[in-house]
């Protein structure tokens, strides 16, 4: 590959991670649920997916019991802040951080250690074609598969029964209620997904993105997934976007060091936290268009009555 090409590809590469993680928090938030231990959900994802990986040869078994694991944690959550009733900021922040303890747990005998990532599919013919062959036609199945999956959510949340339940528990949940949803259910099913897609970001991470496992690798691309869904206003296509947008920016380091630009590596592996601050900065300084996106009840608890 030229360079060029090596930039280009390894953009989307980097992007898978976060949209998996951003597509499950939209559907969590689009139901009213403001989950921020995305990044505790990846990083034991991580650890468990490697680990199984790593057992047993294959990627499927890995990333079926780290879906798994991400859905566990995910009804750690739940169980808190729907049945308990508990704020889900505060819960959010408390599973996020016993995500990471864990996976340093689960992780620590394997550190250091390797895995071989899958090679990437080539589609005959279109992967010949220059520059855009290298790029678009010779990746992983994961690139490709969460591609479908973001058009599967938007079709599912703006064109399905489903995705007008969800959105009405996110929307209005008494109302929801009156129209015989069950607010309780939908939302456990929406942190479910939610927690699926993390885990699958997870073991992709550490068995594909960079195959080997390492304490803290998820390195806060958790907490960019949740920047990525305000970044996007709650609309799947705009979040698609961002994510290949900021998994541009998170190759900048490489960029940058192979044209010679002397940079301490500290300011490059920060830029895409810089970034996220800023994007924010400018989205929430425009409170009307966040009011008109942002689901009305999210983040408040329901207990059958009124949200709270």
């Amino acid at each position: 590959m030229t360079p060029l090409e090596f930039f280009l590809a390894g953009t989307m590469s980097a992007a898978t991670v976060f949209l998996l993680a951003a597509l499950g928090e939209l559907v969590a938030e689009k139901s009213g649920m403001l989950n921020l231990g995305v990044e505790g959900m990846m990083a034991i994802s991580a650890a468990v997916g490697f680990v199984v990986t790593y057992q047993s040869g294959s990627h499927i078994i890995g990333f079926i019991v780290a879906g798994a694991a991400g859905i566990g944690v995910s009804m750690v959550f739940a169980l808190v802040s729907i049945t308990f009733l508990a704020n889900q900021v505060a819960t959010g922040l408390a599973v996020g951080i016993l995500g990471l303890g864990l996976s340093a747990l689960i992780g620590k005998k394997h550190e250091s250690l390797t895995v071989t990532a899958p090679d990437p599919i080539q589609i005959p013919v279109l992967s010949d074609i220059p520059l855009i062959g290298p790029v678009l036609f010779q990746q992983n199945i994961v690139v490709y598969l969460a591609i479908v999956i973001a058009i599967l959510i938007s079709f599912c949340l703006n064109k399905t029964r489903l995705g007008l339940a969800i959105r009405a528990c996110g929307e209005n949940p008494k109302a929801a209620e009156a129209l015989s949803y069950s607010v309780l259910k939908i939302r456990y099913g929406a942190v479910a997904f939610g927690g699926l897609m993390a885990g699958f970001a997870g073991a992709y991470a550490s068995t594909i993105y960079t195959p080997l496992w390492a304490d803290g690798m998820i390195a806060g691309r958790g907490w960019i997934a949740v920047a990525l869904v305000v970044f996007g206003t709650w609309k799947t296509g705009r979040i698609f976007l961002g994510a290949y947008l900021f998994g541009m920016v998170s190759l900048g380091e490489l960029v940058v060091q192979s044209f010679g630009v002397a940079l301490p590596s500290q300011l490059l592996s920060a830029m895409p936290f810089i970034v996220t601050i800023v994007v924010l900065a400018i989205i929430s300084s425009d409170r009307a268009r966040l009011r008109l996106h942002a689901p009305y009840a999210l983040g408040e608890t329901y207990d059958g009555s009124e949200p709270k």
